[in-house]
C-alpha cells in the first residue's frame, strides 16, 4: 500500500479532530501525522482509517482509536529513549506511535 495525498491529507484532519479534543503535546500530534493508520487495516476497509473510532480487525482485535492512544501516550508523557511495555490485543497502533515519539 502507497501513501498517497489523500492518505496525507485525511492523516492531517485527523491530527485536527484529536487537537481540537484536547490533545496539547505537539510531539503526539506528528506523531499521528505520521503513522499510516491505513497500514493496519484490510484493504476492504481503508475508508474507515483516518476516522477516530476504534475499528475491528478481526479476531476480537480492533485497531485503536486515534484519541483514545493520543490521549493514554500524552498521559505518559513517553521522553525518546525510555522503554515501554505495552500489552495490547489490537493491530499495533499504540506501538507504532510510541516508536514514534522514540520510545523503546
Amino acid at each position: 500500500m502507497t501513501d498517497s495525498y489523500r492518505d496525507k491529507g485525511l492523516r492531517a484532519k485527523l491530527v485536527t479532530i484529536i487537537k481540537d479534543k484536547g490533545i496539547t503535546d505537539d510531539r503526539i500530534l506528528e506523531a499521528v501525522g505520521k503513522v499510516k493508520r491505513h497500514l493496519f487495516m484490510d484493504n476492504a476497509f481503508i475508508q474507515f482509517a483516518y476516522q477516530d473510532n476504534a475499528f475491528p480487525i478481526g479476531a476480537g482485535q480492533t485497531i485503536s482509536q486515534p484519541y483514545t492512544v493520543a490521549f493514554q501516550t500524552q498521559l505518559l508523557n513517553i521522553q525518546k529513549g525510555e522503554k515501554v511495555l505495552e500489552i495490547g490485543t489490537g493491530s499495533g497502533y499504540q506501538t507504532a506511535i510510541l516508536l514514534e515519539l522514540g520510545a523503546k
